[in-house]
């Protein structure tokens, strides 16, 4: 399983996210997170980014609704996925 963090520099929310997903990765065997600073709306939109931060999962944004536009914003952190949610995520083809 591949996995690719987004975010903009400074991201005020990338900490909290990984702290969900370190709790989601728990006992995941082989799981290893490429980290990438996205810089403009161009690379927001070749990447995949929903708002920063976004986990890209074998290149792909499993919590983007669909048709939802790639996007340089921030992601609010109400609105990011609970550590359950990525978890259930990331075992679902397990």
């Amino acid at each position: 399983m591949e996995l690719q963090l987004l975010a903009v520099e400074a991201c005020p929310h990338v900490s909290e996210f990984e702290e969900r997903l370190a709790v989601a990765l728990a006992g995941l065997e082989g799981a290893a997170i490429r980290r990438r600073v996205i810089a403009d709306d161009a690379e927001a939109a070749a990447a995949g980014m929903h708002g920063s931060p976004t986990l890209l999962v074998n290149g792909v944004d499993p919590f983007a609704a669909p048709g939802q536009p790639t996007s340089l914003s921030c992601r609010l952190a109400g609105t990011m996925p609970s550590a359950e949610d990525l978890r259930r995520v990331l075992t679902a083809d397990a």
